[in-house]
């Protein structure tokens, strides 16, 4: 379903562009901090992580998402979606708010896509994004790590690197491996920066995930921008409005045969 791909998303999901596209104010470059760039395996990362955020980022997250997907004749298509994201591994997305009751709800490796308020069979899925993003801070490293490799991602290449003018660590590909697929990490203040997937059947096509934007959020940090560039062109981009965290969320909104039966957090 077209609707799956954010929810990559996701939270989740995807050069030149049209003069319509959405465009992202640049922000000032700060000046690189000095890092530590002694990290030999992702496992490494994934400690530093989840140490330097313990007991500090947030549990839960709701907001609305403006959904733009470039479609033929490079226009974009413009939706509302409206997310509630419970850590970890639990993320309902609501793709309207008119009673249809249609939507997709990732619970740790699973997917429900919901249709009529009824969920169909789930299907096994991982969302990396959402592990990257925000599960690394509240689940055991170990899991973390198991998920991410089952992924495809080689924890034992790590390197240094650049993006931005911002100090990244690599995890998944060694310098100058560029056709691997990958995550870059801020080197200062460990959070996820992008992931670039390759296509295991023609390695020539790359697809480029962001999370930009970076803001602090108590003593987290929260990016209310994801970029997704196919072959270095932008096609879909997800922007966060009306963001809460650490609301109280009723259990049976993640019960995907409750769907419509509970109060939608968005109505609050």
């Amino acid at each position: 379903m077209r609707h799956q791909l954010l929810a990559t998303i996701s939270l989740a999901t995807l050069a030149s562009c049209s003069h319509s596209a959405p465009q992202t104010q640049p922000a000032p470059a700060p000046t690189p901090a000095v890092t530590n760039a002694s990290y030999s395996t992702g496992a490494d990362v994934l400690t530093a992580m989840h140490e330097r955020y313990a007991g500090k980022w947030y549990s839960t997250l709701t907001f609305t998402q403006k959904t733009s997907r470039l479609g033929a004749g490079d226009k974009w298509n413009v939706s509302t979606w409206f997310e509630a994201l419970q850590l970890p591994g639990t993320l309902r997305i609501d793709f309207d708010t008119t009673g249809a009751g249609s939507g997709v709800l990732y619970m740790r490796d699973s997917a429900f896509t919901i249709q009529n308020g009824r969920p169909i069979t789930p299907q096994k899925a991982i969302n990396p994004l959402l592990v990257l993003g925000f599960d690394i801070y509240a689940q055991p490293v170990a899991r973390s790590a198991a998920i991410l490799k089952g992924e495809g991602f080689d924890l034992a290449r790590v390197h240094m690197a650049s993006f931005e003018n911002r100090p990244m660590i690599v995890v998944g590909a060694r310098d100058g491996e560029a056709r691997r697929k990958q995550f870059w990490i801020d080197a200062e203040h460990l959070y996820f920066v992008r992931m670039i997937d390759v296509n295991a059947r023609d390695t020539t096509k790359i697809q480029d995930t962001r999370f930009v934007n970076y803001r602090r959020e108590g003593g987290a940090w929260l990016s209310p921008r994801v970029e997704v560039y196919s072959d270095g062109k932008l096609i879909f981009t997800e922007e966060y409005s009306n963001i809460k965290t650490n609301v109280a969320l009723d259990p049976a909104l993640f019960d995907p045969t409750k769907w419509k039966a509970t109060k939608n957090w968005m109505v609050h």
